[in-house]
């Protein structure tokens, strides 16, 4: 076992969970919840040993990898234990749906109330599978069919189009000039092979 998966596994009360620690279960971009399971010593390690979630499952009393069937794994980016040391926040970017039913997430909600971050992921992936479809099916897909220098113009316009609402003092139109500038920024993203990820990265950079 590592050094990490040592320090972790000494730190978890395990006499307090009966030997399975509750995880719960993170996109590392979107930050939305995707699930929980439990966690037993030898499921611990194998994760950080794997970079693969891989649980105890109750039901058949055995380790259980995420996808071992489906081949819809858990890739490992953070383990973090919280301050009762009987919870693990595990943070993951998931390969395909995590629920065994073929959706996003094992919980249940109303898409319209996911979160701000949680929506944008999702709009970027949309925006992201666009790029191979007809041109004639979507304005995204007219876009990158017509360049990046027809991206790079819209954004230019669209940036001017904010300064010039918020100069105006409109804050409607602002808003929505500032929806079509996210957008097309997005967009122009996604056709350098680039996402907001690495925006978000170089803030946090800038604020440390």
């Amino acid at each position: 076992m590592s050094e990490a998966a040592v320090a972790l596994t000494e730190r978890i009360d395990w006499e307090k969970v009966d030997g399975l620690v509750p995880a719960i279960i993170q996109d590392f971009q979107s930050s939305q919840v995707l699930m929980m399971g439990y966690m037993n010593p030898e499921a611990l390690e194998k994760t950080l040993e794997t970079e693969q979630v891989t649980f105890f499952s109750r039901t058949k009393s055995r380790l259980w990898t995420k996808g071992e069937t489906s081949g819809n794994v858990l890739q490992l980016r953070n383990i973090a234990l919280d301050c009762d040391n009987d919870t693990v926040l595990v943070k993951v970017d998931p390969i395909g749906p995590t629920c065994h039913t073929g959706t996003t997430t094992c919980f249940d909600g109303d898409p319209q109330e996911e979160s701000q971050m949680v929506w944008l992921h999702q709009l970027e992936q949309l925006l992201a599978a666009r790029k191979d479809a007809d041109p004639q099916s979507s304005y995204t897909a007219s876009l990158y069919a017509r360049g990046t220098k027809r991206i790079s113009q819209k954004v230019g316009e669209e940036g001017v189009e904010v300064a010039l609402a918020a100069t105006s003092g409109d804050k409607a139109e602002l808003v929505c000039e500032s929806a079509d500038l996210i957008y097309h920024l997005m967009v122009l993203l996604l056709d350098q092979g680039l996402s907001m990820n690495e925006v978000v990265n170089k803030l946090k950079e800038r604020h440390s």
